[in-house]
């Protein structure tokens, strides 16, 4: 919604519509443009908030950057080789193919799987390249629909959408180990 520039009469006579729109990003309408809802379904409650853009708002860190290192041979299922970056989200990553075997040296969320997987992991996280002022404008991805092959991430702009905490953050990756040797680091921002 955010380039859209006329939705003059967009429901009106929507007799059957009355859907959702408080999240739309409707930055370049101060006000209820003319006619909008004019007889529909479409409650006030419903209806976008005029001059905003939600999905910009609290869901969107922007805080001080953080670096996470998984070293080399380090244990994925300790705690300390993981980003916790809410309770649902924990990044890290295998050692070697036995831990990986489909998905071998990709990242993966350990608090909702045990090992990753190629088309899938990390569950629970969708990716875009790109920056968060760009977030109206990326296509959000599993991690490696959305970079390629994983070697190839380091010091990518890359926003990653946590699903289930309705949350995006930058994540630009500083190092890829190659060789079953499972280390990664990034860099994120915070709360």
């Amino acid at each position: 919604m955010s380039n859209v520039t006329n939705i003059d009469g967009m429901f009106r006579y929507a007799s059957a519509f009355n859907q959702d729109l408080t999240k739309w990003c409707v930055t370049k309408f101060t006000s209820e443009p003319s006619f909008f809802s004019q007889s529909s379904a479409l409650t006030d409650a419903n209806k976008p908030v005029w001059g905003t853009c939600p999905s910009s708002g609290s869901n969107i860190w922007t805080g001080t950057n953080m670096t996470f290192t998984k070293g080399d041979q380090s244990d994925p299922t300790l705690e300390s080789n993981q980003d916790r970056i809410t309770d649902n989200v924990w990044i890290t990553r295998p050692n070697k193919k036995e831990d990986g075997k489909n998905g071998y040296g990709q990242i993966y969320n350990i608090k909702e799987e045990s090992k990753p997987d190629e088309n899938n992991s990390p569950v629970g996280t969708k990716w875009a390249v790109g920056t968060i002022d760009q977030i109206e404008t990326l296509t959000f991805k599993k991690f490696r629909a959305a970079v390629g092959k994983p070697k190839n991430v380091v010091g990518k702009n890359l926003v990653m959408y946590l699903e289930k905490d309705d949350v995006y953050l930058t994540v630009k990756f500083t190092s890829w180990s190659q060789g079953e040797k499972g280390g990664f680091a990034y860099e994120r921002s915070t709360k």
